[in-house]
């Protein structure tokens, strides 16, 4: 792995079906552009119709030639994601990658559709039942990708609190709940391996970060809150602290599409604190690979959205 990887080095990716949640701005776009543009027909999974249509003429002016198409997918509500699965399976019986990219950050306490704290209801259960969903095509696909974008954020909460998953009974704290939601991520993640791995299955998960990329992620949580000086805060600081969503892309295309990825592996920025730079593996807190209590929030996520797998 050389330190300078960009989008340029994307193997040909011709022939090969990928999804993006997300994908309507910031990373997701990013990532669908980039795989597009490598020759893969890609899915741009979307919860806004409108913003999605623009994301999706975006990506055909990079890349004119390219298979992409838009289909609706609300990861908080688990009627829309079984819906997408369903939809996806019926025209595409392989799927080669799958990067769940989609999430929200620092929200004021909400509530997803089936009554999950929206954090953890989005960032984690949403795609937790989208993959296993998913879980007949990516099998049938020939060394098929699973990509779930983390957080250095995975690093801000003390730990998982499976008995207060939801937030019903603490205070809620958006920080501390966006930091659980992407310390799930990262449990899920090896999790997947572990399971695929006794499976048998021949299918590479892999979890990336963008570092500190300027998107519209950072935007969500002021708007929701109706907070010009939020928002105001928040644009100084991705003004003078945030990369590029192109450059905040690299890790999770680098984990979707380079040949040297293991399945179990993380990639993140190579620069200071893996803020920015190009993509480069890099290491995770302790917490994220403890297999008991992986194990713990697997069963947990099977019985609270009702999807079973491995």
């Amino acid at each position: 792995m050389t330190t300078g990887w960009t989008s340029q080095d994307i193997p040909n990716q011709s022939g090969k079906i990928a999804v993006v949640t997300g994908a309507n701005s910031g990373l997701g776009l990013e990532t669908s552009a980039a795989l597009a543009g490598a020759g893969a027909t890609v899915v741009m999974a979307c919860r806004d119709a409108t913003k999605a249509r623009t994301a999706f003429e975006e990506v055909r002016r990079r890349a004119p030639s390219a298979t992409i198409e838009i289909m609706p997918l609300d990861l908080a509500d688990l009627a829309s994601v079984r819906q997408f699965a369903q939809t996806l399976a019926a025209k595409y019986p392989r799927l080669d990658l799958l990067v769940n990219n989609a999430g929200v950050m620092a929200v004021p306490m909400r509530r997803t559709r089936d009554g999950f704290e929206m954090q953890i209801g989005t960032n984690h259960f949403g795609h937790y039942a989208l993959t296993g969903l998913l879980l007949e095509p990516l099998k049938a696909a020939p060394a098929a990708r699973v990509v779930n974008v983390a957080s250095l954020a995975h690093r801000w909460t003390r730990a998982m609190d499976l008995a207060d998953i939801n937030w019903e009974h603490k205070p809620y704290k958006r920080w501390d709940a966006y930091g659980k939601s992407k310390l799930a991520n990262l449990l899920f993640t090896f999790e997947l391996d572990r399971r695929l791995k006794q499976a048998g299955l021949d299918v590479i998960t892999a979890a990336s970060h963008p570092g500190y990329a300027a998107t519209n992620l950072q935007f969500v949580g002021p708007s929701m809150d109706n907070s010009a000086v939020s928002g105001a805060a928040m644009k100084l600081v991705n003004v003078l602290f945030g990369q590029s969503s192109a450059m905040g892309a690299l890790p999770s295309l680098y984990a979707a599409t380079a040949a040297d990825v293991q399945s179990g592996d993380y990639y993140g920025p190579a620069g200071f604190q893996q803020l920015h730079g190009a993509p480069v593996k890099v290491d995770c807190r302790k917490l994220a690979r403890d297999p008991q209590l992986a194990a713990q929030l697997w069963a947990l996520s099977a019985q609270l959205t009702g999807v079973q797998y491995l």
